[in-house]
């Protein structure tokens, strides 16, 4: 069992930057591939960023790339993602999600099995 907490969401204007952070309680956390994920009111949840087990691999959609990093601390069992020159079509409800390292499928929402319960990012004009 799995339990992620997510931290760090607020307003902040366009342009500027934001750290989220999940806490896990996963013993075996370094055994875990982590991904961060967002919805806006009516659309999809869409997959932003995520990184394997090993550090090893990472996914971004391409609305993101050059944008936004994620990260991991084994240590704090702890996964960030820094978004930097926010646009307002960034608001969303941010979650965290985990499951056991895969090999393929980093950005696909159905093999995330651990789910965090969210933080709104929104992004003023």
């Amino acid at each position: 069992q799995v339990q992620l907490v997510e931290s760090g969401g607020g307003l902040v204007q366009a342009g500027g930057s934001l750290r989220l952070s999940c806490a896990a309680s996963a013993r075996t956390f370094s055994s875990y591939d982590l991904g961060w994920f967002r919805q806006a009111p009516g659309k999809e949840r869409e997959s932003v960023a995520s990184i394997s087990w090993s550090g090893g691999s990472t996914y971004y959609v391409d609305s993101v790339k050059g944008r936004f990093t994620i990260s991991r601390d084994n240590v704090k069992n702890t996964v960030y993602l820094q978004m930097n020159s926010l646009k307002p079509e960034d608001t969303a409800v941010y979650f965290c999600a985990a499951r056991l390292g895969l090999t393929y499928g980093l950005g696909t929402r159905s093999l995330f099995n651990y789910w965090g319960q969210g933080t709104q990012v929104t992004v003023s004009s």
